[in-house]
């Protein structure tokens, strides 16, 4: 874990954030102490939930006949999807 001084942080900085983003912490010093930690963040990607959105697909009536246009865009949109 490297320590930097501001005013190298300042003239480093998309270095750092390249160290930081390859797993590395960075400590940030004032006249030699620390004063702020430079690291990666941690991305948090939720799973989908098939059966829900399966759900929420049957949820929603069949194209009716009524609105032309509208049974249309869906026909098209359904269609491209898979």
């Amino acid at each position: 874990m490297p320590n930097v001084s501001i005013a190298d942080a300042r003239a480093q900085l998309s270095a750092l954030i390249d160290q930081a983003n390859s797993g590395e912490t960075v400590t940030i010093t004032r006249r030699g102490k620390p004063v702020a930690r430079l690291m990666a963040v941690e991305a948090t990607h939720k799973p989908i939930d098939v059966a829900a959105l399966r759900a929420l697909i049957a949820a929603h009536p069949a194209p009716d006949g009524a609105d032309k246009d509208f049974d249309a865009v869906r026909y098209l949109r359904d269609d491209a999807r898979y």
